[in-house]
């Protein structure tokens, strides 16, 4: 084991969860049960992570969600040390407007402001923001706009011009609390993004693929990196489905899946293979290649949220001390941050926190420390003779 790799193995992991933009729900790929992402319920999500001692929270970009920007400015101001992983899509807007407002929403949360890099895997999906660039061209003006938006950010009068983006006189008076920028965190598995990665962001994500695929990316961006004078940092994006018991944990997977048609499975494959042309996504498709009988892609890793959402689509799925182990073997390879969801996210934030954390070392939050008494003084609820307070038999 190489020294990055011990030093991620042997720090405590950061863990984050989801605020769903796009929307909620106990089953997937049916509008049974379906929870609307209004306002109060991301608030409601974020005050429950923040609570229960999660790190942070990322938010998803795209024509399907809320404003990832607005929503993360609105929720903030509810919570007192959770992380903002605010997505930043080169092109949609100049560099130096997003500066203002990554300024802006830094200062407003304290330092609380983390950056997420997405280039974009939907040729149609960018044609509607205006974007109609070739996979690879879409990266090189994700590095023109990354080298005046980082050199805006450090306080620098910029005048660059690039193969897709330029400015002159460039420049923004009120800085971020974070010098010289909120950390950039990028995911993406083609050769244009590596390179992308390894010049530009901080925290290079990958998506919940087995570990000998971690393991094989991770070493290609270290390479990279490596010889342009960096070193990186890694996360790993993914979601957990934690029971007490491993059959109770299965049990959850197949309900969320149960109220899934053959057809709606193969619609949704048809729609990804033809839509997309993220590198990311290919790998991601081809763990279960749209069927049902192999969603189990490496122990405990299910890929059955893959059969009709694009994106993250595997599960860590068991009982805590299973699933702890398993992230353990990501963490051995030098992930040191896990973004983690589940659906319902509210109840599973609780779920996680209850079961998993425990399991992983972590606390929970400590917003009401010192306002209960000790869990064995308390009737109903951990009490020592199980009889609630106030009750007799």
């Amino acid at each position: 084991m190489d020294t990055l790799t011990q030093a991620a193995a042997t720090r405590p992991l950061d863990f984050f969860w989801f605020l769903p933009t796009s929307g909620d729900g106990r089953y997937l790929g049916s509008d049974r049960g379906n929870r609307q992402p209004d306002n109060a319920y991301l608030r409601e999500i974020a005050v429950a992570t923040d609570r229960l001692g999660y790190d942070g929270v990322l938010l998803p970009t795209g024509q399907f969600c809320e404003d990832s920007w607005i929503t993360a400015a609105s929720v903030a101001p509810f919570t007192r040390r959770l992380k903002y992983l605010v997505a930043i899509r080169p092109g949609v807007a100049t560099p130096a407007h997003y500066a203002r407002q990554a300024a802006a929403l830094d200062r407003l949360s304290e330092g609380r402001l983390l950056l997420n890099v997405v280039v974009g895997g939907n040729p149609k999906e960018l044609a509607g923001d205006g974007i109609d660039l070739a996979h690879d061209e879409r990266y090189r003006q994700a590095d023109d706009f990354l080298r005046i938006w980082r050199a805006l950010m450090a306080g620098e009068e910029v005048d660059f011009r690039g193969r897709h983006l330029w400015a002159k006189g460039g420049r923004t008076l009120f800085p971020p609390v974070q010098r010289p920028h909120p950390p950039l965190y990028f995911g993406g598995s083609s050769d244009a993004a590596l390179d992308l990665a390894t010049d530009q962001c901080e925290m290079y994500l990958t998506w919940g693929e087995p570990p000998a695929q971690v393991a094989e990316k991770i070493e290609r961006v270290r390479a990279l990196a490596r010889a342009k004078g960096r070193t990186m940092r890694f996360g790993i994006r993914l979601h957990l489905i934690v029971r007490e018991t491993e059959a109770e944990a299965w049990a959850a997977a197949d309900r969320l899946i149960s109220h899934l048609t053959d057809e709606t499975i193969a619609a949704a494959q048809a729609r990804l293979a033809s839509e997309s042309d993220s590198v990311g996504q290919r790998r991601m498709t081809a763990l279960h290649g749209g069927r049902r009988d192999r969603l189990e892609v490496s122990p405990n890793l299910w890929a059955g949220v893959g059969l009709v959402r694009q994106g993250a689509g595997t599960a860590l799925v068991g009982d805590p001390e299973t699933v702890a182990a398993r992230i353990r073997e990501y963490q051995a390879l030098g992930i040191d941050t896990v973004i983690a969801s589940g659906y319902p996210h509210l109840e599973e934030a609780y779920n996680v926190a209850d079961l998993l954390f425990p399991a992983l070392g972590r606390g929970t939050g400590n917003w009401g420390e010192g306002a209960f008494p000790a869990s064995g003084d308390r009737g109903g609820f951990a009490s020592r003779s199980g009889i609630g307070a106030g009750h007799s038999l």
